[in-house]
């Protein structure tokens, strides 16, 4: 079917899932409001929002008729997640998915997890590879009205090298995997990385995703080898930008980190086995570390599991997984610029708050995680006028907590107030 009537049907089913916020000015009542630019705890501050852009925060009563309770609250911008799956999520039966589900299938389950990310308080998701383009598709329905979830900067499909760590036939027998080419994401020469990277301009892409080294949960044993060659990186990278595109870089392995990061890689993401001349590099090059520490400790702890990941995939989940925690902790002493994401989809949709526990648990302070998830990560996005501050002139884009997430972290599990836009999701 036509991915067309696919979100016909989407559409049709699930409705949008909000409560809209008046044309005429609405007022939150901050008990306390994250100052995500200073890194600080205001008091008592009234957030004035009219169609969807925050008009002013004010000390003063602005005496609205339309008043938000939230005194007992610490009201925080909107929060970004840098990586994340929205098409499907891991599991025993997932690794099926691709066989059994149709394009519907995954444009369902896309919108059902997109809503999941925006209630959980994420406003804000850069999808980093689907199936079917689906999130591009919703990306922009969401933009439209059509239906309810986070902005998405969409990758649409990641690009690899044939058999890397991207290539959608990896555990096909040789009798139908095919030779995938760049329309499909695998490349095996410049021309080859130019031509993808076109293709994901022609279908909508706002960011590039590369698989430059091995990886986890692909069906190929080498979780850690680099996997483009120079050439091939500065083919991908020249002509993303001539597309005002930035690349992500999904890599574990140090030679295949380091390629991409002197070839100009905005971030890396995962980064396990990064060292001190990896993070040297990156401080030299501005290149941003998404650490995605959720994604390493959900995987360690299913490969306890008999018969949760086929058994090529096992032993890389038992040795990787557990070593992101302290790559990120050596990687923030060492002063690596960090962002917020947490892979989900490979964790649990909606769990994506558990991020910040990790975080601080590898030594971040509370307010330097919150600052990752919010100013930080807009300017990952080059959306720094827009996203990751309560501010006037910026999106209305605005959660809360009960309590002060400075003392205790956990509360970022417990948001019970969304607002996208001037549109309030939850409350």
């Amino acid at each position: 079917m036509h991915l067309f009537h696919i979100h016909k049907i989407t559409i049709a089913l699930l409705g949008i899932i909000c409560v809209s916020a008046n044309a005429e000015t609405t007022t939150l009542l901050c008990g306390q409001l994250f100052d995500a630019q200073r890194g600080r705890l205001l008091e008592n501050r009234y957030v004035t929002v009219t169609d969807g852009t925050i008009d002013s925060v004010l000390e003063a009563n602005p005496n609205s008729d339309n008043t938000i309770e939230l005194s007992q609250h610490t009201c925080l911008p909107g929060l970004i997640d840098l990586h994340v799956h929205l098409s499907d999520e891991l599991s025993p039966t997932s690794y099926l998915h691709r066989f059994t589900w149709s394009e519907a299938d995954f444009a369902f389950n896309t919108a059902a997890n997109a809503r999941k990310n925006l209630l959980a308080g994420f406003t804000t998701v850069r999808d980093l590879g689907d199936s079917y383009l689906v999130t591009i598709a919703l990306r922009n329905a969401i933009a439209q009205g059509k239906l309810s979830g986070p902005r998405i900067f969409a990758a649409g499909k990641n690009i690899a090298s044939t058999g890397g760590h991207g290539d959608p036939t990896n555990g096909y027998p040789s009798n139908t995997a095919g030779d995938p080419g760049p329309k499909q994401g695998v490349v095996n020469s410049p021309e080859d990385a130019r031509k993808a990277v076109r293709q994901r301009y022609k279908d909508g892409s706002n960011v590039i995703k590369i698989t430059a080294t091995g990886g986890v949960l692909s069906l190929a044993s080498n979780g850690q080898n680099a996997q483009f060659t120079d050439a091939e990186l500065a083919a991908i990278i020249g002509t993303a930008n001539d597309y005002g595109m930035h690349v992500a870089a999904h890599a574990h392995g140090v030679e295949g980190m380091l390629r991409a990061i002197k070839a100009g890689v905005k971030t890396i993401e995962h980064g396990t086995y990064m060292n001190a001349e990896i993070m040297a590099a990156m401080r030299n090059h501005d290149t941003w570390y998404i650490p995605t520490i959720s994604a390493g400790q959900f995987v360690a702890e299913k490969a306890k599991i008999d018969g949760y990941f086929p058994e090529v995939v096992r032993g890389k989940a038992a040795t990787i997984g557990p070593q992101i925690m302290q790559t990120f902790t050596k990687a923030h002493q060492a002063g690596v610029n960090i962002a917020f994401g947490t892979d989900t989809g490979v964790s649990a949709h909606g769990e994506n708050a558990q991020e910040f526990v990790y975080m601080v648990e590898g030594g971040m302070t509370p307010v330097e995680a919150l600052r990752a998830a919010t100013v930080l990560a807009a300017d990952v996005l080059d959306q720094e006028q827009k996203l990751g501050q309560i501010a006037a002139g910026f999106h209305a884009d605005i959660v809360a907590v009960p309590g002060n997430p400075l003392d205790n972290i956990e509360l970022m599990r417990e948001l019970d107030f969304v607002m996208k836009g001037g549109q309030i999701y939850r409350q």
